[in-house]
């Protein structure tokens, strides 16, 4: 994707940090989501709302502030506005109560005096409504471009209930943080509550959270668990203390006192920093979502405790309706039956398997939601609303190790990962720890940091556990490190031609490595070279061909060259038994790694310099490539079916491998022909992380640097196995690599500017 021209901007219209209000929350985590997805190229100011003359300290990104209880400010504001030539598109948070006037309908005086694309977020939409509200709410559709709903109740309530057109309608959820299911072992520690089960709840403290029903229900659970504590964190919301000071908390602590729970609850009297609240929530085992408002359309609250890996038990709001299905947790019937939390509670308590389950398929489900997510919802609406769609441009993550690291053990690299927790169950691959193995010697390459050397030993120590004397490789190893028997039941000529690509480009590395790992590598290669002579799987062939280059490059040997001819000719018969005039392939088929086969032709090219090989190469590298790429997205070959010649082609069921392999040869090919296309194609197939997908979700954990291991039709399979993490760690180094020379270019660029600026000077 293009880079969007600079000075385009959002503008946010609603409450704002330091103010302490959800949606003061929501506003700030939908700022700084659009920043860390888009950066740059989609700019965000804020005008916040207010209801008093009280001074607060905002930060930079408040440029306006809007004092709500006027009706003349709403017209002075928007006058303001439209003389910004540089804002391209108004975004309003909106509930009734933040605007001033009778259901906050001085909004319309601002709405009509606007001459700018408006987007409407809908925080709540209440069923049933009168007529002066119905007037509202339909007003606010006429003056906006879009409205933006939580939950798909609250858009069927607008359809319905308010007669709203569905097409201006966009559904999109509460945004929520994400956190490592790993950490909930680990903060129970941290906070001492290794032995007790927790119970929590979360928000700032008002009537309307009655939090009673929990506490009458915990007086039944404590009789048999006097395992458990109840959290209540937050601080009284800053309207109920304008109004009525600390009644309802010092109401809730002498009910405590009175039930005898004083050594079974515990009030967190504070308005926690977001790393801190959502440690509070990663620890707690089940959270409790007492609310009795029917109407409650969405909250923010329950949306971070399911991200959060919590077993809830909720109260029938809409969103926890919308929600809570498929054992995502539990959902009580009416409000206010504090048996039916008792008995909900005691059972997941007793019944721990149950709870796993639940939080687990919550955690799963709900990562669809998370605020990385929203932004590109966002974003993507911002582009349509002031059409520049086709120039949005997302933010390059940092690359990170601590994914690959947590999977490495002192023997190798683990297979497979449940969520973000290694799983040792999986045991080691040779495919993984080569795989690994280039990537560490390639990060070495770029950067140069000596603690990564400890890795490229432990995975090439792994390949020497696992090579037998013969020289052949097994490919599977159990994390006792012994051999399985699917060693013997699976053909291993792809996971060998792996190995000598491996060892081909640590030995092309010899002159930055030590010495020591050099001669490792080389005495594996040598117990191996002779034996690939009979290598007939066509990948297979291809991953050698890569190794045999890599060798090459150093070392000049013409039997290595041979060796290469041998494979290329092999791939080029291949070709010429199985192509057609609308199948220019190898094969009667494309299943996974198809973009070794043209990569593995054009090294041949390098090498011999045969001009069939290159033209074969960009023959099938071509057609490869429009089959994968459409409508400006990547779309891979699905592991639900391989792609046969004139069958129809199954989709979805996309892995990052497939995506890479792609990138990988796009670099190849793009540095042999400077053919911009392949450069832009190699752009747009790494977005398919960043949420340029059928599902416009990101395939990474932001937290840990790992890549998700699927995306399926109508999810992403958030599993974290060492093969997508290491192809996503991959790719983001060639990605790096293209962003340094483009920051080394305008670099030069800046000074060549400078330099003809001093030149004019000296001139005038």
């Amino acid at each position: 994707m293009k880079f969007l021209e600079r000075g385009i901007k959002m503008l946010l219209v609603g409450t704002y940090p330091p103010r302490k209000c959800g949606i003061a929350t929501f506003s700030n985590d939908t700022v700084n989501a659009i920043q860390h997805m888009f950066g740059e190229t989609i700019p965000i100011e804020v005008c916040a709302l207010q209801n008093d003359e009280k001074h607060l300290a905002y930060g930079e990104e408040v440029s306006y502030i809007l004092q709500t209880d006027r009706l003349e400010n709403y017209r002075l504001m928007a006058d303001v506005i439209n003389e910004r030539d540089d804002i391209g598109m108004v975004c309003i948070q909106h509930e009734f109560g933040l605007f001033g006037g009778l259901y906050g309908d001085y909004l319309l005086a601002f709405l009509l005096a606007l001459n700018k694309p408006v987007v409407t977020v809908f925080h709540t939409v209440l069923p049933n409504p009168d007529v002066k509200r119905l007037k509202i709410i339909k007003s606010i559709e006429t003056l906006s471009d879009r409205l933006i709903v939580l939950t798909k109740k609250s858009k069927n309530i607008l359809i319905e209930d308010y007669k709203c057109s569905q097409n201006k309608i966009e559904v999109i959820p509460h945004g929520t943080h994400i956190v490592l299911w790993e950490q909930k072992k680990v903060l129970k520690q941290k906070y001492s509550y290794s032995d007790t089960i927790v119970l929590s709840n979360f928000g700032l403290l008002s009537e309307n959270k009655n939090i009673e029903i929990a506490l009458y229900a915990l007086k039944d659970v404590v009789k048999k668990h006097p395992n458990v504590v109840y959290l209540i964190i937050g601080k009284t919301h800053p309207e109920v203390i304008k109004n009525e000071g600390e009644t309802y908390r010092e109401h809730l602590t002498k009910l405590t006192s009175d039930l005898g729970l004083l050594n079974h609850v515990k009030f967190i009297n504070k308005y926690l920093p977001l790393n801190k609240l959502l440690e509070y929530l990663t620890l707690s085992d089940i959270y409790l979502f007492t609310s009795k408002d029917p109407n409650q359309a969405v909250s923010g609250t329950l949306a971070y405790a399911l991200s959060c890996g919590c077993a809830v038990i909720s109260n029938p709001i809409p969103h926890a309706i919308e929600t809570l299905k498929n054992d995502n947790g539990v959902l009580l019937n009416t409000f206010g039956d504090h048996k039916a939390f008792s008995k909900n509670i005691i059972e997941l308590i007793e019944d721990g398997n149950k709870r796993q389950t639940i939080a687990k398929n919550a955690f799963s489900a709900i990562r669809s939601t998370t605020w990385e997510n929203a932004a590109i919802k966002y974003g993507l609406l911002f582009g349509k609303l002031t059409e520049r769609i086709e120039d949005l441009r997302f933010k390059l993550p940092p690359i990170q190790l601590n994914h690959i690291k947590k999977l490495t053990t002192n023997h190798g690299i683990l297979q497979f990962s449940n969520f973000s927790q290694p799983d040792p169950n999986s045991g080691y691959t040779l495919d993984d720890n080569a795989r690994a193995l280039i990537n560490m010697v390639m990060y070495y390459s770029l950067y140069r940091k000596r603690s990564v050397l400890k890795y490229v030993h432990i995975y090439l120590s792994f390949m020497e556990r696992i090579q037998r004397k013969s020289g052949w490789f097994d490919n599977y190893m159990d994390y006792e490190l012994q051999l399985t028997k699917k060693n013997k039941t699976i053909n291993l000529e792809d996971a060998n031609g792996r190995a000598v690509w491996s060892l081909g480009y640590v030995i092309s590395h010899k002159d930055i490595l030590p010495p020591a790992l050099i001669t490792r590598a080389k005495r594996c290669w040598d117990n191996i070279q002779d034996k690939i002579e009979g290598i007939s799987s066509p990948r297979a062939m291809a991953y050698t061909i890569k190794g045999l280059y890599h060798y090459f490059s150093e070392y000049s040997d013409n039997h290595i060259k041979i060796q290469i001819i041998n494979f290329a000719n092999k791939l080029l018969e291949h070709y010429k038994v199985n192509s057609e005039d609308e199948w220019q392939w190898y094969e009667n088929y494309m299943t996974y790694a198809n973009n070794i086969l043209p990569e593995a032709m054009m090294y041949s090219y390098l090498v011999t310099n045969n001009k069939d090989y290159k033209k074969i190469a960009l023959i099938t590298f071509d057609f490869l490539l429009s089959q994968y790429f459409m409508k400006r997205q990547i779309k891979v070959i699905s592991n639900r079916g391989w792609f046969k010649k004139k069958n129809e082609r199954e989709f979805y069921g996309e892995q990052p491998i497939e995506v890479v392999t792609t990138i990988i040869a796009l670099d190849l090919f793009y540095d042999v022909t400077k053919k911009r296309a392949y450069k832009n194609q190699l752009e747009l197939a790494f977005s398919w992380f960043l949420g340029n997908n059928h599902l416009h979700q990101i395939m990474y954990n932001p937290e840990n640097g790992a890549s998700y291991d699927g995306l399926e039709d109508v999810h992403v399979n958030i599993n974290q196995g060492a093969e997508s993490t290491l192809c996503f760690f991959k790719a983001q180094m060639i990605m790096d690599k293209y962003a340094r020379k483009m920051t080394t270019f305008r670099a030069n660029k800046i000074k060549s500017d400078r330099q003809l600026n001093t030149i004019f000077s000296t001139n005038e």
